[in-house]
């Protein structure tokens, strides 16, 4: 999985903006900090299904150069953003699980109407995505 730095911006009395420094033309904003990662996320979403993304920068070569540093001077911060690829190919994993908590997984995918699988692949993306 690749990570992206994305660059936040926040100027008093607007919203939060977001850019990627290797995806010129990439942008997400957000009016609350809580969702920055997950807007920021999606940009990155859309931006992979039409476009080839070159590899990541390492942050070191990002912060070494001179606009950057300029923005991180002006206040921007750097967020690190998961990109999980679409892939549409399915493959089969055998997992472990203690029976009561997979009797629990099975019955909140029921209830949501999914299948064990999408649901612990919905979760197991979350949970990725929240931890950048």
């Amino acid at each position: 999985m690749r990570h992206y730095i994305a660059l936040v911006h926040k100027d008093e009395g607007s919203a939060f903006g977001v850019s990627f420094p290797d995806l010129p033309g990439v942008f997400s904003a957000a009016d609350e900090e809580q969702d920055l990662i997950g807007n920021a996320i999606e940009a990155l979403r859309l931006w992979a299904e039409d476009e080839a993304l070159p590899p990541p920068s390492p942050i070191e070569a990002l912060a070494a150069r001179a606009d950057i540093r300029d923005e991180l001077s002006a206040g921007a911060f750097f967020v690190r953003i998961p990109l999980i690829e679409d892939d549409s190919r399915v493959v089969r994993a055998n997992v472990t699980f203690e029976a009561g908590t997979l009797k629990a997984i099975d019955a909140e995918a029921a209830r949501r109407g999914l299948t064990r699988s999408a649901f612990l692949a919905s979760c197991a993306r979350k949970e990725i995505e929240a931890l950048g």
